[in-house]
């Protein structure tokens, strides 16, 4: 078991460093495109909107939203890129040869891209307090919707960069799926406002679950139940980890 702590430790650390070692690359970028978000949609449009939901500011009630869409992006697009590295450079062969278990494999790549994710979530909840106030309504939900949301996206990435053989696969998932399911997932107005089939179909987003159980989190307010967003969440959770430990196992896209 020492040995596996120690492997553990040494994936973790390794893809901290890397995110330290290029932070103008991984830190910066996030931070300044979430200062746009809060100054065009928070200060100019909502400055005409007014109040939106529970007596909260429209600045108020979008920044969980962007806190929560910066950081299950950045999860992503930090392990599918640097496992796709690893995929490239033959270095990942290494690993699934060594005595190391798959699982510490993949909760080492996890931790890092939620360490980043983390990072990022709390630069732009930073950024963020020079546009407004907030005071966090229930700190552990919070802090629960944030790592699961960061590991549920992680864990995708994960899968992602395992099917991919060329960089270029890395980019398709974010452009045609996460972009679209981040900006129909409530991150920018409450799902109450549409109108059916679009409201029932917006539940089907997994994201819309991620952004109200931080929403709630952070103001007390939410679209839907957070029982039910935990719920989904932790089904995500388990079924993408299970998805990543067998494509592992199996060398799926690993070995040629």
């Amino acid at each position: 078991m020492s040995g596996n702590l120690v492997a553990l430790h040494t994936v973790v650390r390794r893809e901290i460093v890397r995110i330290m070692r290029i932070w103008t690359q991984t830190l910066i970028p996030p931070a300044i495109t979430m200062t746009l978000y809060f100054v065009v949609f928070g200060k100019l449009i909502g400055g005409r909107i007014g109040t939106i939901q529970g007596g909260f500011s429209y600045m108020q009630y979008i920044v969980p939203g962007l806190v929560m869409m910066s950081i299950i992006t950045n999860s992503y697009g930090n392990i599918s890129s640097s496992f796709f590295g690893a995929k490239f450079q033959r270095s990942v062969e290494e690993m699934l040869v060594s005595p190391m278990p798959n699982w510490v494999i993949l909760l080492g790549y996890v931790t890092g891209a939620v360490v980043r994710g983390l990072i990022v979530g709390i630069l732009v909840l930073l950024i963020a307090l020079f546009f407004t106030r907030l005071q966090v309504a229930h700190p552990v939900i919070t802090l629960l919707s944030v790592l699961l949301g960061a590991t549920i996206f992680s864990l995708a990435g994960f899968v992602n960069a395992i099917y991919a053989k060329k960089f270029d696969d890395i980019a398709l998932v974010p452009t045609f799926v996460l972009t679209p399911l981040t900006y129909l997932g409530g991150v920018f107005y409450s799902v109450t406002m549409l109108g059916e089939p679009w409201q029932a179909i917006s539940r089907a987003n997994p994201i819309l679950y991620m952004v109200n159980a931080f929403r709630f989190g952070v103001l007390g307010i939410s679209d839907v139940r957070v029982d039910v967003a935990f719920v989904v969440m932790l089904g995500f959770v388990v079924v993408l980890s299970a998805i990543a430990l067998s494509l592992l196992k199996r060398g799926v896209g690993l070995r040629s």
